[in-house]
């Protein structure tokens, strides 16, 4: 049995939901908050920081670059992600029929460099400047102190490192299939992770960035998605549009 510790609107845990999801693999959740800094969950992870995977008896997965690298190396068999049949000629039937189980980081070398790019930009960069400055503001603080007031300027500067984040994946989706490059990857799960919690709180201009909508939407759509679009936070409600796959 897999276990993912995580918090709801947490950007990484929200990919590695993502991911695990896209392998089929349906973890028991156990909420975290991990500003709280339990002895019990620094016993699970010193570093006192989400996600953290446990798989069976292994030794924790921490963080979400762990988490990802070893998804996309372990087989489907040490996952448990392959499909559970009886009889050898019923297991060689599946394997003809089933579709090939998703690589978090395809293609050759150079571009899987390209997506682990990618995934660091939106899991550094677009964290430092847009989610987790977004997340102190209208959600942790609140969380911490039972009181939400906002700076506005600060707000105002995310929005603007928003729009520059946003019109960079215009630019990428406007020359790619996918972010980074003609397959699904990592780095648009980590990428649609970190807009989904932006877009929970109804911060994301959409009809400005058209391309984005698009690509986002084709995510949203999936059924890997649909555990992040049934979160909801208490005292925090999401934008109407959130759950919408017509938004």
């Amino acid at each position: 049995m897999h276990t993912l510790t995580h918090f709801r609107l947490c950007p990484f845990s929200r990919a590695a939901r993502l991911a695990l999801a896209e392998l089929d693999i349906e973890p028991e959740l156990v909420e975290e908050r991990s500003w709280e800094w339990r002895p019990e969950f620094l016993a699970l992870n010193p570093a006192g920081e989400l996600p953290v995977l446990q798989i069976d008896d292994a030794t924790p997965l921490c963080g979400i670059y762990a988490i990802s690298e070893y998804l996309g190396e372990a087989p489907a068999k040490a996952l448990g992600s392959e499909p559970r049949q009886d009889g050898e000629a019923v297991e060689e039937e599946v394997e003809e029929t089933e579709a090939p189980r998703l690589r978090l980081f395809p293609g050759d070398p150079a571009q899987r460099a390209e997506t682990r790019r990618l995934a660091d930009w939106f899991n550094g960069k677009f964290n430092r400047e847009v989610t987790h400055a977004l997340l102190e503001e209208r959600v942790y603080a609140r969380l911490h102190t039972a009181v939400a007031t906002p700076d506005v300027e600060t707000l105002r500067a995310i929005q603007a490192n928003l729009r520059y984040h946003m019109s960079y994946i215009c630019h990428l989706a406007d020359r790619r299939r996918w972010l980074a490059g003609e397959e699904l990857s990592f780095a648009d799960l980590a990428a649609a992770a970190h807009l989904s919690v932006v877009d929970y709180l109804g911060d994301v201009p959409w009809e400005d960035y058209p391309a984005a909508k698009v690509w986002y939407a084709r995510l949203k759509s999936r059924r890997a998605f649909r555990g992040l679009l049934n979160d909801r936070v208490p005292g925090t409600l999401p934008a109407p549009h959130y759950a919408d796959l017509d938004f």
